[in-house]
């Protein structure tokens, strides 16, 4: 193999591994890159038994007793798993339906949708854009400004006070050990 095909073989793995995947950043200035398969089993240890179901198994918690329910502090709601900010408390409302509610995210890049047709239903999926948990879904049936319904799981999220950082909980790899090569 010639020089110049091996490094393209090897850059063509590394980026199949996320060893090299390409940065991406939000608008609101975030590393929305995808994380790997290793990192993300790496965060998933932390989680509870119930916080593993919803957020990889893409489980709901039942109506009503998620610990975010009711919490009217101002602040971040982020991803359980990763850390990356996904609503603002000053967007959330009360829905009714059992289940923290925002009518817009904290930064549209850091969603990604889905459409999900279990159930015998047509909805929408949301997840994390950095690691792809789960998070809940998106209806039509919001207030204004938006008109939609971000209905979340609170397993999927963690809050953090308007005042305190929010820990970016994965670690990347941003290049490679050459001796890894040897």
């Amino acid at each position: 193999m010639q020089e110049d095909e091996f490094a393209s073989a090897r850059r063509t793995y590394l980026k199949e591994e996320n060893w090299m995947a390409e940065q991406k950043v939000s608008r609101s200035g975030f590393d929305i890159t995808t994380l790997s398969k290793d990192e993300i089993e790496r965060l998933a240890k932390g989680l509870n038994e119930e916080e593993y179901r919803i957020l990889l198994d893409h489980g709901t918690e039942p109506p009503f007793c998620g610990t975010l329910l009711d919490n009217k502090k101002d602040g971040t709601y982020a991803c359980r798993l990763c850390g990356l900010p996904l609503f603002a408390s000053k967007h959330k409302f009360d829905s009714g339906t059992g289940w923290p509610s925002f009518y817009t995210p904290f930064d549209k890049d850091h969603l990604t949708e889905i459409e999900d047709i279990s159930y015998g239903m047509r909805r929408i999926e949301i997840r994390c854009a950095r690691c792809g948990s789960h998070q809940g879904h998106v209806f039509p049936d919001g207030p204004a400004p938006t008109g939609l319904r971000y209905c979340l799981n609170s397993a999927s999220l963690e809050f953090f006070d308007e005042n305190g950082d929010i820990p970016q909980k994965a670690q990347k790899k941003t290049g490679l050990d050459p001796s890894s090569f040897k």
